[in-house]
């Protein structure tokens, strides 16, 4: 998790993005608390799922980022409210260093906080410029 809070530092210090990160530790089980919620509901219950109430009205897009494939994230989008984006390890496994692989795939530190201002430029919070440039300043470009 340290180069997630890694990113969370990148925003701040090099593009003035405040960026809260949350952990969480079952993609799976947070969408069968939602599926739960929902089955539920169509019985006349009030129940909201977890993520839901967690994320309720926080600022932002959400970027989830996991270092498995992104599909797995993405179980829980439709209860999320946030514009949402995901990045995961899709494809075949590396026999490469931990830090090597999330460079490859693109979840490590610097692209994550490139992934987070692509989501803020295309809600307009920042130029898209600014993606291009720190792509750029992090060595991502193609």
């Amino acid at each position: 998790m340290d180069h997630y809070l890694d990113a969370q530092r990148l925003l701040a210090d090099d593009w003035g993005v405040a960026a809260g990160v949350w952990s969480a530790p079952s993609w799976t089980e947070l969408r069968r608390d939602a599926l739960s919620c929902d089955a539920a509901q169509l019985k006349g219950e009030d129940r909201i799922p977890y993520v839901t109430q967690a994320l309720h009205g926080a600022p932002g897009p959400v970027v989830a980022v996991s270092d498995w494939m992104r599909a797995v994230p993405d179980q829980i989008a439709p209860w999320v409210e946030q514009d949402w984006t995901s990045i995961g390890t899709d494809g075949f496994g590396l026999s490469d260093t931990r830090e090597a692989a999330r460079r490859h795939f693109g979840v490590d530190a610097e692209s994550v906080t490139v992934a987070a201002l692509a989501a803020l430029a295309r809600r307009g919070e920042v130029k898209p410029e600014t993606v291009r440039e720190a792509a750029r300043r992090y060595g991502l470009e193609d």
